[in-house]
């Protein structure tokens, strides 16, 4: 899921570890069928996708040509399974050996071939997000 921010952070146990300003804050959940592709494909999308405005408001411009940047935080509970119950099951999400590579591979590539200015959040942390939603703009991307 990515979000079209005015700011956002990231803080754990109160001490802030990513923050950015304009820019996407992209809420990354790894399946057990994701690999290194996947992980280049959604770093590819996030920095092709055109939803910040141009001079008349439409959605023309990608991250990198409005000078914003990145804020990847690993969110395994967007696998939260519902449909049998009131209390979720992540049995859909992947183990953490192999989501955090590639969460980490999505960081770097937005970093290293799109030269994007990235922050991150902490692998397996209670997080605190904090955002100013911008639109708002949320779109679920699935590669």
């Amino acid at each position: 899921m990515v979000q079209r921010v005015a700011w956002a952070a990231v803080l754990v146990e109160g001490a802030m570890v990513g923050r950015i300003d304009r820019g996407l804050l992209a809420l990354v959940g790894v399946g057990p069928e994701d690999d290194e592709a996947s992980a280049r494909r959604l770093a590819d999308k996030l920095a092709a996708l055109r939803v910040f405005g141009d001079e008349r408001g439409r959605m023309q411009h990608a991250v990198g040509s409005v000078g914003g940047g990145v804020l990847v935080v690993s969110q395994f509970t967007l696998f939260g399974d519902v449909s049998r119950g009131n209390r979720p099951g992540f049995t859909g999400a992947a183990p953490p050996a192999q989501a955090e590579p590639l969460v980490d591979a999505v960081a770097e590539r937005l970093r290293s071939h799109h030269g994007l200015p990235v922050a991150q959040g902490r692998f397996g942390a209670s997080m605190a997000v904090l955002s100013h939603n911008d639109g708002p703009v949320t779109l679920l991307l699935e590669v």
